[in-house]
């Protein structure tokens, strides 16, 4: 079996890094990532998907990029459940494996500008 995404697109806002009660770092982001095809009335769409970072992914990201940066983000669909008016709803979710940076406000920085983490 294959879960793997690969994304390339511009953040909508700076990221913020949280502790979880266990001590993890995550920071939940949104992707603006255009599509490739105009629509009916001539514009390129874009789709915000949201993405979740853990641990060094999620500290190094908020450190080195802010809103509007262009970033590539490789990982995976999860799904989340939840209940809402007594009905089970899904809520799909792509949580980050590897973060590259394609711009950013730290234009000399080479050695982080590829951050990866083992989600095992």
């Amino acid at each position: 079996m294959l879960n793997q995404i690969v994304l390339v697109g511009r953040l909508t806002r700076d990221p913020e890094v949280i502790e979880t009660e266990n001590g993890n770092k995550v920071a939940n982001i949104t992707l603006a990532v255009p599509r490739t095809y105009k629509n009916m009335d001539g514009v390129y769409d874009t789709d915000f998907i949201p993405v979740t970072l853990w641990r060094e992914v999620a500290q190094n990201t908020a450190e080195y990029v802010q809103k509007g940066d262009l970033v590539g983000i490789k990982g995976r669909m999860q799904t989340e459940s939840f209940e809402k008016d007594g009905n089970k709803e899904f809520r799909l979710n792509v949580v980050a494996e590897k973060v590259t940076f394609l711009s950013s406000r730290d234009k000399n920085s080479q050695e982080k500008s590829d951050i990866s983490h083992d989600e095992r």
